[in-house]
């Protein structure tokens, strides 16, 4: 768990600095790619459903430490990993990521970030009825990111808990490689 504090508050602190800088790419991608490894292994990563959200220049309230009563929405993904494979560098790719709200309320999607200016994440205003189907679509822009890309876009909403994530990835080699 302390593992996955500090490696979530070295992305944090990292995403607060311009994209521009290949070194700090570089290594917030490892950084990601560590992390979302521990999760996927079940392991020390994933956090404490009880842990408040750290705010970090954000006027948005900490979620609830305890799930609230009543009826709530929840969202469930087709997938959340898309891999787009070898793409050359300076390719602009996209993916929906599609889901149904299989909860009991509609579903409020009030925010999508994703870990850099490269990623762009676009999703749906309006609440999505019981049973109704919305998409999340990813732009991720290569320019000047070689090598392994893992990108995580989070998602916060109406759901218990209030963050979900979808990730992206793809090896961006230089043209002529």
């Amino acid at each position: 768990m302390k593992i996955a504090k500090i490696l979530l508050g070295v992305i944090v602190a990292a995403t607060m600095v311009s994209c521009g800088n290949s070194e700090l790419e570089s290594r917030i991608t490892k950084l990601e790619g560590k992390v979302a490894a521990l999760e996927g292994k079940g392991g020390v990563a994933r956090a404490n459903p009880t842990a408040q959200p750290v705010a970090v220049n954000n006027p948005t309230p900490a979620a609830p430490a305890e799930k609230p009563e009543g009826p709530l929405p929840a969202i469930q993904f087709e997938e959340k990993l898309h891999d787009f494979g070898t793409i050359k560098d300076g390719d602009v790719v996209e993916h929906v990521f599609s889901f149904v709200n299989n909860g009991e309320a509609p579903l409020i999607i009030s925010d999508a970030k994703a870990t850099c200016g490269c990623t762009v994440p676009e999703w749906p205003k309006a609440p999505i009825a019981v049973g109704e189907t919305g998409q999340i679509k990813v732009r991720f822009n290569s320019k000047n990111k070689p090598g392994v890309q893992n990108k995580t876009v989070t998602l916060t909403a109406n759901t218990w808990p209030t963050t979900q994530r979808v990730q992206i990835k793809a090896n961006v080699v230089k043209e002529g490689e």
